[in-house]
């Protein structure tokens, strides 16, 4: 399946009722880039991981400019997602975010496995 993307001005909690498995949490794009290097690094694994017919579906959700994010009222640092850091996946699971891997911990052969689990 693609990698889609959401609507910046959707509400955190409609993101329970996607249908995609995955949320992936990004650094919005600024200036026609990500502003944070590790989200550009690992976006290579999420393409490989996350694109083609046999792979689960994900949903994109920017989580704001580099100031945005920082702010500890960020609606992504909230309930129901509780994001730390991005880049960020986490499973979808009957409506709620269960396991997640956050920032260093996607690597290639993490991103395999975690993806694989389903």
């Amino acid at each position: 399946m693609p990698i889609y993307i959401a609507d910046p001005s959707i509400d955190p909690v409609s993101l329970q009722t996607v249908p995609e498995k995955y949320l992936i949490f990004y650094a919005s794009v600024v200036d026609g880039k990500m502003w944070c290097p590790d989200c550009v690094d690992v976006d290579p694994l999420i393409q490989e991981a996350f694109s083609g017919e046999d792979k689960p579906g994900a949903l994109l959700v920017y989580v704001g400019n580099r100031t945005q994010w920082k702010t500890p009222s960020n609606i992504f640092r909230q309930a129901p997602w509780k994001v730390t850091g991005v880049p960020a996946i986490v499973k979808v699971k009957d409506g709620h975010p269960g396991e997640r891997i956050v920032e260093g911990e996607i690597t290639r052969d993490r991103l395999a496995e975690f993806v694989k689990a389903d």
